[in-house]
């Protein structure tokens, strides 16, 4: 990509769209376009049109997505499905019918089924059943995918497919019901110790393991692959290591300061036991994780408080 490209990307104020634009900025490209979804809706076909049709951007990023824990994926299911076909039908047809030079999709490693072996290697998918409580958002990741293969076997687009890991970093979501496990642990063990609470109970036994990339690693990844690789299928991002949720518990509350005492509820769910990708497919295109958790965590803690503060 060259300095001066004109650069779409779409969900630029997600937590991994705006890692994008800060990476991009930092390498010098002045040229980046975007849209709040209040200026432009990208369920809106014909909006979608003008826009590409006014802007002709030579890459795009498409990070939007519509986005939600467990009990909003599973409630919401219709919305899910169709708000999210929409968005990425739009954006990747128009990018052919507007010569986009190099597509990016972003998804999410619910595409792979529940019961896949560990870790989770690229071929994996379309291998058994998914997940039942977000399968609408994988589904439609899923389309995404296949949509880009198709769109290069048959037109030639240069479409590449990205499934990320568990992210975290800045501008995360920390609401109380709706965030995920490990900014949920951040907000509450800083809330334990500003209020003098003395035990912190987490859901489950703790021995289920995760991992976790942070945001601006998945970034410099998806500018890396953005700019050294082009083929069909999905590439996995992540660190290729995985923690307890035990582990996490303990090291999120060193280091927030907590001094209170952990518990965990072993009558409340476990959830699936372990999920970890394979990236040995990333690593043999020439790319590796930078930031390790422990010092993730601490920045994604000063991001929080900044945000409690402004």
């Amino acid at each position: 990509m060259e300095k001066s490209a004109k650069i779409y990307i779409a969900g630029h104020r997600g937590m991994v769209g705006s890692a994008i634009y800060r990476k991009l900025q930092t390498e010098g490209y002045t040229n980046v376009i975007t849209r709040t979804s209040a200026e432009l809706d990208l369920r809106d076909q014909q909006k979608v049109a003008e826009f590409f049709a006014t802007e002709k951007p030579e890459y795009v990023f498409l990070a939007a997505a519509k986005v939600g824990g467990i009990v909003a994926n599973n409630t919401y299911r219709a919305d899910f499905l169709y708000e999210n076909l929409q968005i990425q039908n739009n954006i990747i047809h128009q990018s052919y019918l507007n010569g986009v030079t190099k597509l990016m999709f972003l998804g999410s490693s619910c595409i792979y089924p529940k019961l896949a072996p560990q870790p989770l290697k690229e071929d994996y998918l379309l291998t058994g059943l998914l997940e039942p409580t977000n399968e609408p958002y994988a589904i439609a990741k899923i389309a995404g995918i296949k949509m880009c293969d198709a769109y290069r076997a048959q037109y030639g687009c240069n479409y590449i497919s990205v499934m990320p890991t568990n992210l975290y970093g800045y501008n995360d979501n920390y609401h109380p019901e709706n965030s995920h496990v490990l900014p949920a642990m951040i907000r509450r063990f800083h809330e334990a110790k500003a209020n003098g609470t003395p035990t912190v109970t987490i859901w489950g036994t703790g021995t289920p393991k995760r991992e976790f990339l942070f945001a601006d690693d998945l970034a410099e990844a998806c500018y890396y692959l953005m700019q050294n690789y082009d083929q069909e299928g999905l590439v996995n991002i992540g660190t290729g290591e995985d923690i307890s949720i035990k582990d996490l518990a303990f090291l999120v509350s060193k280091i927030v300061g907590y001094t209170g005492s952990i518990d965990f509820d072993t009558n409340r769910p476990d959830g699936t036991p372990r999920k970890l990708m394979d990236v040995s497919k990333l690593h043999s295109q020439g790319w590796k994780h930078k930031i390790e958790l422990e010092e993730g965590i601490a920045l994604a803690y000063q991001d929080f408080l900044s945000k409690q503060t402004a």
